[in-house]
């Protein structure tokens, strides 16, 4: 919904919810993506899925091509993970990428699975596959690395720098 969209990924625990509602509390236009367009799908095909895998794990491809078609607002501010972002990466001006050292990512999760145990990281194995996903970045899109350590402020304060204007902050 934006004359200019942009993603912002990184591995779980990263912090694109936490600067998704920092952008929306500074009046920016940001799209949860887990929340309003994931699903669990086949990456290639889009078809849905039962159960819950971290590979299926996918957006909507017709929503995220007609929300970044509406330029009611100057920029657009898509946040979560997906793995079928192939198939939409070309609607984004950019990507950031939101990045933690390991046991950062470690400890925000266990913090999430503590306050709700469904969360994702609190299954057998969910560990494992966050430490490779965080030392291989297999799944996340190239794009501007955010050191997501830093106060989330100053993580949106880096992010709007790059992505806008001066006049559109």
């Amino acid at each position: 919904m934006g004359i200019r969209n942009f993603l912002i990924e990184g591995v779980s625990g990263t912090g694109k919810t936490t600067v998704c509602d920092a952008l929306q509390r500074r009046g920016h236009h940001a799209v949860h993506g887990d929340r309003e367009l994931a699903y669990q799908g086949d990456p290639e095909t889009g078809r849905p899925t039962d159960g819950f895998r971290h590979e299926h794990h996918i957006w909507n491809v017709t929503k995220v091509e007609a929300l970044a078609a509406d330029h009611s607002n100057p920029a657009t501010f898509f946040c979560g993970g997906s793995r079928n972002f192939p198939g939409f990466l070309h609607l984004f001006d950019g990507v950031f990428v939101l990045d933690v050292d390991l046991d950062t990512l470690l400890h925000r999760i266990d913090q999430r699975v503590r306050a709700d145990p469904t969360e994702w990281g609190g299954r057998p194995g969910d560990r494992e596959l966050l430490t490779r996903l965080h030392r291989t970045q297999e799944d996340v899109p190239r794009g501007r690395v955010i050191d997501a350590t830093a106060p989330v402020e100053h993580v949106v304060d880096e992010i709007l720098r790059h992505a806008l204007p001066s006049e559109d902050k």
